[in-house]
């Protein structure tokens, strides 16, 4: 099982990570991002799907045109799921790939 972050982590790493907003139902985060055209927005998706994948962590998403919404959570942690590492591991990798 992996580790939850805990309250005080979870708004450590959100500080670090502008634009990522805190979801507490589902202890998840999220950020919404706009391409100028859909090849572009494959494209960002396309290097992202490739670090998860080498990651073994996949994030959910989705995407209409030049919009692409992803969400982070980690379904193996705590009890129920919620924010861990892994999630502020690959938003930064996002942030890094965008």
């Amino acid at each position: 099982m992996v580790a939850q972050l805990n309250d005080a982590e979870r708004q450590a790493a959100l500080a670090t990570l502008p634009g990522w907003e805190y979801d507490s139902k589902r202890d998840a985060i999220s950020r919404k991002f706009k391409f100028a055209d859909f090849t572009e927005a494959y494209a960002f998706m396309t290097r992202v799907a490739i670090y998860a994948e080498k990651a073994d962590h996949h994030p959910e998403w989705f995407n209409v045109y030049n919009n692409v919404d992803i969400t982070l959570t980690t379904h193996d942690a705590g009890e129920n799921g919620g924010l861990s590492q892994r999630d502020i591991d690959l938003a930064m990798k996002i942030e890094e790939i965008l």
